[in-house]
């Protein structure tokens, strides 16, 4: 049958693919599975439940919670009363959910536990129209349960009335609404519509490997539009979905589930490679200098022209160091898509040596969001770049350097926001979307920073910070950096340790590990750091290089604000945050 809303996807879902374990969710520690068959049965009770309190098309619903099956009964429940899901980040400010919730006028609100619970308390208390309408995923005492909607559905059907609501949504009606930061303070709601999305994911679907045995992992909030999209994406070719249980256990989830799919952000590859090399430090001997030596040829790789002693050496680190690597992964991985930021090529190299490899998108939320993508077909890779644009979209370089696009990927607007909207697409319909980037001569896109990122010196060059962090980015002892200098006569930089490694190496140099604040100014500590600035500064131009750092004695989060949701810098909350730090080190 034809999909052309995203509801459509249950039906075509049921008719090709009768799986058992069309969703996976853990509870008290064991894999709880969702037939195909009662994912249906549970979203269309769902809906009598909605429909008998009220909820009619156009209403506005919030979800405020991690991956689990129960968002994706609610998303489709939602979304087949011609509803709008409002799927709102559970890290964000109380400042930002009662911002949200008012500006969308919601009438319900769904939630994981008391985690959330705690943050928009006072929130609700000062909104009427939700006041009485806060659920549950989790039995909480004083609150109502979703099992309490899905009882009230079962007790009321109505499956004529839905099948007739359902005939009266377009293609065309708004499905979403995602709030992304925007520049004045307040989020912008981005406008997203059943075509939007269903093309987007239609577009992917060719790149994806189809095995019988395929299974995904999903850990990232599915209110981020990448992991949400491509679990659509996922249930449209029958790919069963298990829910990482939390950010901490997502390499033991793996090790059980053994997915053959896994889709992330690239900080979180990063994090599993930083504890691969802790390892390799850890061993002795002989074994240490297979080791690096393994790690060595991985850097190395390359897609094609290839000579034959590379092969033959990397074929023996394959066996001896390499093939552990995946095997701490699940050993099972036929490729790992990365989005919401730009991944290192010696990453992207790291992994495909371990026979892991890793496809590059690009996108935003505005665009539902993929733009490009790397693929396996001619043309489709080449490290450092996004690969090229998906049938249907067209993307053009502005002469400024800025990324421009257009296509049934491009959002409505904004919701109650016309200014922005007329600020973001230009009378031609493009999409203008603050990246800077080139085409590479067989086409693959490049993205090389954010136009509103790029500064200028005192002496009037141009920096793209993102390129030079990302290199730093890839010594196992920085955690993050963010470099500084607009309108200066150097760069500067912030530079966050990584610490789990810090402590590692104070070991192994025979220096007691006291607390983050002192050990940043130990005298070894600072040493060690000025070598590994001087070591990534010779890769770049006298204005690019870092000429002063400091080094922060905490760890960068999403809850201390430093990060977004999708784990990029907020960089003016962090040039206010560390505004003393950033006179003195320009003084």
């Amino acid at each position: 049958m034809e999909v052309t809303r995203v509801f459509d996807i249950l039906p075509h879902y049921a008719l090709h693919f009768q799986r058992n374990d069309a969703l996976c969710g853990k509870q008290n520690g064991v894999w709880r599975h969702y037939s195909i068959n009662q994912y249906i049965e549970t979203v269309n009770n769902i809906s009598y439940g909605l429909m008998q309190l009220g909820i009619k098309k156009g209403d506005k619903i919030a979800t405020i919670s991690s991956g689990r099956p129960e968002w994706n009964f609610l998303d489709m429940a939602i979304l087949q009363l011609g509803a709008i899901h409002v799927a709102i980040y559970p890290t964000i400010s109380e400042n930002d959910y009662k911002y949200i919730l008012h500006h969308a006028e919601v009438k319900m609100v769904f939630v994981s536990g008391w985690d959330i619970l705690r943050k928009i308390e006072n929130i609700i208390s000062e909104i009427p129209e939700i006041k009485d309408n806060v659920y549950t995923f989790r039995n909480l005492r004083g609150y109502r349960h979703l099992n309490e909607v899905i009882e009230l559905g079962m007790a009321n059907p109505s499956p004529q009335y839905l099948d007739e609501i359902k005939e009266r949504i377009s293609p065309d009606d708004i499905m979403t609404l995602i709030y992304t930061s925007g520049t004045t303070g307040n989020m912008k709601g981005v406008i997203l519509t059943h075509r939007n999305i269903i093309n987007n994911f239609k577009a992917i679907v060719p790149i994806v490997p189809i095995q019988s045995h395929n299974r995904v992992l999903s850990y990232l909030p599915l209110c981020h539009i990448y992991e949400r999209m491509m679990n659509y994406a996922w249930q449209f070719l029958g790919i069963p979905i298990y829910y990482a249980e939390s950010l901490p256990t997502i390499a033991d989830n793996m090790r059980e589930i053994k997915p053959t799919i896994f889709t992330t952000v690239p900080r979180l590859l990063e994090k599993f490679y930083d504890k691969i090399i802790a390892t390799g430090r850890k061993q002795k001997g002989i074994k240490k200098r297979i080791f690096f030596w393994a790690d060595s040829i991985a850097t190395s790789f390359e897609l094609e022209n290839v000579s034959k002693l590379y092969r033959l050496k990397l074929k023996i680190a394959r066996k001896l160091v390499l093939s552990k690597w995946k095997a701490a992964l699940g050993g099972k991985i036929d490729v790992i898509v990365s989005g919401g930021a730009a991944i290192q090529p010696r990453l992207s190299r790291l992994f495909w040596a371990a026979e892991m490899p890793v496809l590059e998108g690009y996108g935003l939320t505005e665009t539902s969001p993929v733009i490009a993508v790397s693929d396996f077909f001619e043309n489709g890779l080449m490290f450092g770049t996004v690969g090229q644009p998906l049938p249907g979209i067209e993307v053009k370089i502005a002469e400024d350097g800025e990324i421009l696009t257009r296509g049934h990927c491009v959002t409505q607007g904004y919701y109650k926001a016309e200014d922005l909207t007329k600020e973001a697409i230009d009378p031609d319909g493009w999409f203008h979307t603050g990246d800077i980037g080139h085409f590479e001569p067989k086409g693959q896109l490049r993205i090389t920073g954010r136009k509103k990122e790029m500064f200028k010196t005192a002496f009037g060059k141009y920096i793209v910070p993102t390129i030079i962090e990302n290199k730093f980015n890839e010594e196992s002892l920085i955690d993050n950096i963010m470099v500084l200098g607009e309108n200066k006569q150097f760069a500067a930089a912030l530079i966050v340790p990584n610490f789990n490694d810090l402590r590692s190496w104070c070991d192994r140099k025979g220096i007691a590990y006291t607390t983050n604040e002192e050990m940043i100014n130990h005298p070894d500590v600072i040493r060690k750091f000025k070598k590994i600035v001087a070591k990534y500064n010779a890769s770049f131009g006298d204005t690019e290089k870092i000429i002063r750092y400091e080094l922060i004695d905490y760890e960068w989060s999403v809850a201390t604000g430093e990060l977004t949701p999708t784990l990029k810098l907020r960089r003016n909350f962090i040039a206010t945050k560390f505004a003393d730090k950033i006179i003195k080190l320009f003084s």
